[in-house]
């Protein structure tokens, strides 16, 4: 991937292809916008849905077909999750990052079957996991592959339907990871606090990813959608289609100002190391 700062955008689950091309297209003119590096993202099945009732998405194999249309339409990579091993195979066919969920991210034979693949892995760091013990899934994966594996901050468990974010995170688990990530809009989460469903503090995600920029990190995964309020997963904590260009330019900002200072948790983190 280019050494660039990177969005990974998209909606939770794929819900028809035609809303697909959408986000991805508004994705890919918005992030060309900023020069942002963006990989989209989005699940064909959501295996760890609170409720059986709950929509999953449309399966295997017309998720990869909508994945693939996505990057040859639009031309942007794709990234997708995978919970079990045997479809990492057919995924990695398709897309250019694979994700490891959240509560798969202790899950050794996931872990290493999609590192064989030769493709970018991306770890998302469990609620019930610290940043140091994140060292031991990086490692698993580097046992097996030379391409890069990156982390992802999603918060921490924090008593029931909860979650809190700790920012020494992200420079800790810099020192193992090739990126590390900020999940925006999974970190204001509410798990299982929907009745059924997960709710979600929408109106936290401004003031969360202003943080993670400031703290240095390498790029930004966010859920958005048109209109979250019917979104037929995570709608309570995706991001409005229509609020992502303000963002967009305070994350430059930010950035710019972290440059003209000589300021990022990786360069700290390498003095301090040094």
């Amino acid at each position: 991937m280019k050494n660039r700062f990177l969005i990974i955008a998209g909606p939770c689950v794929l819900e028809d292809l035609e809303l697909t091309l959408y986000i991805a297209n508004e994705l890919k003119e918005l992030l060309t916008k900023y020069d942002f590096e963006f990989v989209f993202k989005a699940s064909f099945d959501k295996a760890n849905r609170t409720s059986i009732f709950s929509y999953r998405g449309p399966g295997l194999e017309k998720g990869l077909a909508w994945l693939y249309e996505v990057k040859t339409q639009i031309g942007v990579p794709v990234t997708t999750d995978v919970h079990e091993t045997w479809q990492v195979k057919p995924v990695a066919e398709v897309v250019d990052v694979i994700q490891i969920p959240a509560f798969l991210c202790r899950q050794t034979d996931l872990i290493v079957e999609a590192a064989k693949t030769g493709k970018v892995v991306n770890i998302k760091k469990g609620q019930f996991v610290s940043p140091w013990d994140m060292k031991y899934a990086v490692e698993k994966a580097k046992q097996f592959t030379s391409q890069e594996v990156w982390t992802t901050e999603r918060g921490y468990t924090f008593g029931y339907r909860n979650l809190v974010v700790d920012f020494r995170g992200i420079p800790i688990m810099q020192r193992f990871s090739d990126k590390v990530i900020f999940d925006a809009t999974h970190s204001v989460q509410l798990p299982g606090g929907g009745e059924g469903k997960s709710g979600g503090e929408r109106e936290f995600i401004p003031y969360l990813m202003r943080a993670s920029v400031a703290v240095g990190v390498d790029g930004i995964f966010m859920e958005v959608h048109p209109e979250p309020e019917k979104a037929l997963c995570d709608g309570a904590n995706s991001l409005p289609l229509s609020w992502l260009d303000p963002l967009l330019s305070q994350i430059r900002d930010l950035r710019e100002v972290l440059k003209k200072h000589g300021l990022s948790s990786r360069n700290s983190t390498k003095s301090e190391e040094n």
